[in-house]
C-alpha cells in the first residue's frame, strides 16, 4: 500500500483554487492521486472485461451537480476527462461508464458533489461549494476543497480498481463508496464499503468552518493537509474509513484505501 501511495504522489494535481464564504477564504491543494502498484502483461490487459461503472446516489436532501477531475502529466498517459456528468435531485441516481477500455487504458481521478449551483451553463454557471468551472455537466478547473470519492481504474494493474473516500482537503458532505458485484465482502477486507454516513460539520473545529451568507456552516476545510491537526483528529475519530490527512495510509492499522478487482462497478452515495 505504501508503494501504491508513493507512485500516486507523482501525479498530484497542482491546482490551488480558493473558497470564500462569509468573509472567510481558504486555499486548497487538490488531493493526491494514486498510481497502480502492480503491472500485468498486455495479453492479460487485452482480456479485460467490460468497463466499470460508477452510480451516484443523492441522499443529501439537496440538489447536487456531480463534478470530476482527473490526473494530469501522468507518465503512462493522462486519464480522459468525463464530458457528461449528471445533476441529481434529492433521491435521484445516475450512472457513468469509466473510459478505461481505450487508450491510455486507465482512469485515475475523483468525483465530488457541487452544491448551491446557479446560472447559465457555459456562461454564468457557478457553484457555492465544489465549483469547477462554468459548465453544469463537466468540469474545466480543479475542484474547490470538498469531500472526494477517489478511484484508480487501471487495466494494467491486476489488483485494480483501487478506491478511497478523501476528506484530506475538506469535508462538505458525507460520502460512501460501495463496490457492485463483489463476493465475500467483509467489513475491513478487500471490497469493503469506504467512508461513512456521518455528517462531520457539527464536529468541525471552529477555526476551520466556512459559512454561507446566511451564517450556516457549509464546509470544513483542513488547514494542514500534510500533517495531523485538530481537523484530522476530528475526522479520524468519527470516520476512520476515510482519509483525514494525506499520509494517513502510513499509520499502522489505517483503513483508508481498498481495492476490489472482482467488482463490476461502484455506488457513490452522498448523504
Amino acid at each position: 500500500m505504501k508503494r501504491f501511495r508513493e507512485l500516486f504522489l507523482a501525479a498530484v494535481l497542482c491546482l490551488t483554487p480558493v473558497v470564500a464564504a462569509a468573509g472567510v477564504a481558504h486555499t486548497a491543494v487538490a488531493d493526491e492521486s494514486r498510481a497502480a502498484p502492480t503491472a500485468v502483461t498486455s495479453s492479460e490487459a487485452g482480456a479485460a472485461a467490460d468497463p466499470h461503472t460508477v452510480t451516484f446516489v443523492n441522499r443529501s436532501g439537496k440538489k447536487l451537480w456531480i463534478g470530476s477531475t482527473v490526473n494530469k502529466g501522468e507518465p503512462d498517459g493522462n486519464s480522459k476527462s468525463l464530458k457528461t456528468l449528471p445533476m441529481l435531485g434529492p433521491g435521484q441516481s445516475a450512472t457513468v461508464t469509466i473510459p478505461e477500455n481505450t487508450a491510455p487504458h486507465h482512469w485515475r481521478g475523483k468525483f465530488f458533489a457541487r452544491q448551491g449551483c446557479s446560472g447559465k451553463s457555459g456562461s454564468t454557471f457557478h457553484c457555492a461549494v465544489g465549483d469547477c468551472g462554468k459548465f453544469a455537466r463537466r468540469c474545466v478547473t480543479g475542484e474547490q476543497p470538498v469531500s472526494l470519492a477517489e478511484f484508480n481504474f487501471d487495466k494494467k494493474d491486476r489488483d485494480a480498481p483501487w478506491y478511497d473516500v478523501s476528506y484530506v482537503n475538506a469535508f462538505s458532505l458525507p460520502v460512501t463508496i460501495t463496490p457492485k458485484g463483489a463476493e465475500k465482502v467483509t467489513e475491513n477486507g478487500p471490497c469493503s464499503k469506504q467512508g461513512c454516513k456521518k455528517n462531520l460539520l457539527p464536529s468541525c473545529p471552529k477555526a476551520d468552518r466556512v459559512h454561507n451568507s446566511a451564517g450556516k456552516v457549509v464546509l470544513c476545510v483542513n488547514p494542514s493537509r500534510d500533517t495531523p491537526s485538530a481537523y484530522s483528529n476530528a475526522v479520524k475519530k468519527r470516520c476512520p474509513k476515510a482519509y483525514a490527512w494525506s499520509k494517513q495510509d502510513t499509520e499502522t492499522g489505517n483503513r483508508t484505501m481498498r481495492q476490489c478487482h472482482k467488482c463490476n462497478g461502484f455506488v457513490v452515495t452522498f448523504w
